[in-house]
């Protein structure tokens, strides 16, 4: 029930992702370019998506386990440190430059442009070189 429970907020996100125009390199360059000619469209998607994620927040923050009896695991560190910060910056900038960030990456891979997948690839090479460096660092 869990994998099942996990595909389905996985398609139901990919859809919001599609339908929002987020998985669209050129839309999301065009939000980016504040200077420029700027489509605040996708504004109002991260608006709605924070609206709608506010109550089953809240509700989780207040529970131990997952309605489907997992534990809930909610992140609980709350300062600014320079692996945060720079994680955020290396993650803005990939995203300035290529137009698109993991979720809709991931959700539009199988479309199978080369720079989607050239993406996808440096995505996860970055994210094993983590793992690696994360490992390194906790022996």
């Amino acid at each position: 029930m869990i994998k099942l429970s996990a595909f389905l907020a996985g398609l139901i996100f990919g859809l919001g992702l599609l339908l929002g125009g987020m998985a669209n390199p050129a839309k999301v360059l065009a939000f980016l370019d504040v200077a420029g000619a700027w489509d605040p469209s996708l504004a109002m998607v991260m608006v709605g998506a924070i609206a709608v994620a506010v109550l089953p927040l809240n509700w989780a923050l207040k529970r131990k386990q997952s309605l489907l009896g997992a534990p809930m695991q909610l992140p609980v560190k709350r300062e600014l440190d320079a692996r945060l910060i720079g994680g955020s910056l290396l993650f803005g900038i990939g995203w300035g430059l290529a137009g698109i960030c993991p979720g809709p990456a991931v959700a539009i891979v199988l479309v199978g442009h080369w720079k989607i997948i050239i993406f996808v690839l440096a995505m996860l090479s970055g994210m094993y070189v983590f793992s690696a460096l994360e490992s390194r660092h906790t022996h």
